[in-house]
């Protein structure tokens, strides 16, 4: 029962993130064209497409096989044998003449269903021609004697088709573009990463761009990190930052801030000449700022804020080591 309802609010959150408004679906039937007059020509097919549904869903499915684009759906069973079932109930749908929100929502389960199993697009459109093609050439024979009025009619479910295109379509790009955005955001988290020194420090290594979006990731991690860890003392290492404008160097200045009210003190490390120039020229009150030339030495001042010391012991060999 709850996998059912999570599922269902992913449906939800899809819809609204695609913008499937009840306003937004009749708005996609009146770009088709999709009216009354259609509905009625669509009912007087209804019993000859439902009656060669599973032989038109063979179609779509048999015109996949030829793809190598397809392979990752056809290589399921368990999402193969799902997609048949939702297919063949897509075209019995097609023909019902209802087409609001739960037709869409149904047409939603099938698109999302392609994005998991990673049908590319333009197989799809392949296929779902091929179906079409398959649809009218039942239709005309059904109309054999009446071509003209048989043309009208799957002139009409074409319409249908057209908008279950476009809300697919829509689907496959959105979870698409939401699988890039995981990954990049999962690629951001690797590459701000905070560890921990020994008890109550913390380093956080900043290597390559900074911009805005991940100084605001930064900070979001480091401030956790400083919770989780209850440090006290953070050495902030941007050795590997060749530069560093205005909006991120005052984002900087506020994490230092952050992390001051959380109770844990920032040393900044690595400045090179031309970042600390440019710091130097973007009039920022760099007061606040706790530097110190290299890493190493950044992390014997940390220490010292804990209360750690250097302590020179003698070596086997009579040198002295610390």
């Amino acid at each position: 029962m709850g996998e059912q309802l999570r599922k269902v609010g992913a449906d939800q959150a899809l819809a609204r993130e695609i913008g499937l408004t009840a306003q937004n679906i009749d708005r996609r039937r009146k770009i088709v064209g999709l009216g009354p007059e259609d509905a009625k020509r669509i009912a007087s097919i209804q019993d000859v497409v439902c009656k060669n549904a599973d032989e038109l869903t063979s179609t779509f499915f048999a015109y996949l096989g030829g793809l190598e684009e397809a392979k990752p759906l056809l290589a399921n069973h368990d999402l193969l044998e799902r997609a048949r079932d939702l297919k063949r109930q897509h075209i019995v749908d097609m023909v019902r003449g209802d087409y609001g929100v739960e037709y869409v929502e149904q047409r939603l389960k099938l698109g999302i269903l392609y994005a998991k199993a990673g049908l590319d697009t333009r197989a799809f459109l392949g296929a779902f021609h091929q179906l079409l093609r398959a649809t009218g050439l039942v239709v005309m024979r059904h109309h054999a004697r009446e071509a003209a009025e048989g043309f009208d009619c799957f002139t009409s479910l074409t319409k249908v088709a057209f908008m279950d295109i476009g809300i697919i379509v829509d689907v496959l790009v959105s979870e698409r573009e939401r699988t890039i955005r995981q990954q990049q955001e999962a690629i951001r988290e690797l590459s701000t990463p905070v560890l921990q020194i020994r008890d109550r420090m913390l380093l956080l290594p900043i290597i390559g761009v900074v911009d805005t979006q991940r100084a605001r990731l930064i900070t979001e991690n480091l401030l956790r990190a400083i919770r989780l860890n209850r440090a006290k003392v953070v050495v902030m290492d941007v050795t590997g930052v060749a530069t560093i404008d205005s909006r991120v160097a005052s984002h900087l200045l506020q994490t230092v801030t952050a992390t001051r009210l959380m109770g844990a003190r920032t040393i900044i490390t690595g400045l090179s000449s031309e970042v600390a120039q440019s710091l130097a020229a973007l009039g920022l009150d760099l007061g606040k700022f706790n530097t110190a030339c290299d890493l190493q030495s950044g992390l014997e001042e940390a220490e010292g804020l804990l209360g750690y010391r250097l302590v020179s012991t003698p070596h086997s060999d009579g040198a002295a080591i610390s």
